[in-house]
């Protein structure tokens, strides 16, 4: 996922980071700090699992159909009844067809791909475009409770902190499972400080994201093109 944005004039009435934690700090009442050192802490959680609704009833729906196929054939067949054709002459085929003929190989090839498809679906969590975030600890119950955050939702939250850097006239943000790719162009200031503030200020909002696996972050920066 990804987020692209011009550089845009901030307000005064944006709030510093550590403004909000520093007030609740001192409002606390004694004992606090180590139940909020432990929520910010946190630990690993698992993923989200899809539900994988349409391949399930893709494949509920084709083994009753063929199942039911085939029960009415065995009763037809019971009942002395001729039995379908369809099916007697695939039996026939499959009876005088060598292994090696191509159409058993294409066969088999395809009934091979499909259940390794199936496969990885039953053993994959899927969702791939939700993060898991950390699970809280030293809190009651908190195990019950899972976060994800979008990925898009968490480019554009650090478009915005780009985009913020001093220097910095157009950001893009591509937020991906093990890695985050920020490119930015810079219309004034030496390049490398650019890069370097903003590094940190990613960094940090990386970190407050507090996501399950800390993603890598890889910073670029350029000048405008010109013309």
């Amino acid at each position: 996922m990804s987020a692209n944005t011009r550089r845009q004039p901030t307000g005064e009435g944006d709030i510093p980071s550590g403004t909000g934690q520093a007030a609740s700090s001192a409002g606390d009442p004694p004992g606090t700090g180590a139940k909020a050192a432990a929520h910010k802490a946190g630990r690993p959680a698992r993923r989200f699992w899809s539900a994988r609704r349409i391949p399930a009833a893709i494949v509920a729906l084709l083994s009753v159909a063929g199942i039911g196929l085939l029960l009415y054939d065995v009763v037809s067949v019971r009942a002395d009844r001729p039995g379908m054709s369809w099916r007697q002459r695939l039996a026939e085929e499959l009876a005088k067809r060598p292994l090696d003929d191509i159409w058993m190989t294409v066969g088999a090839a395809v009934a091979m791909a499909l259940g390794l498809w199936l496969f990885l679906l039953a053993v994959t969590p899927g969702l791939r475009r939700l993060l898991t975030m950390r699970q809280p600890t030293g809190i009651l119950r908190t195990g019950e409770v899972r976060a994800g955050l979008d990925r898009h939702a968490a480019a554009l939250l650090l478009r915005d902190r780009a985009v913020r850097v001093s220097g910095v006239q157009s950001a893009r943000v591509d937020v991906g499972r093990r890695k985050v790719k920020a490119r930015a162009q810079a219309h004034f200031r030496d390049l490398n400080e650019v890069r370097a503030d903003l590094d940190a200020a990613l960094s940090k909002a990386v970190a407050n994201l507090r996501l399950a696996q800390q993603p890598k972050l890889d910073v670029r920066v350029r000048r405008p093109k010109k013309g």
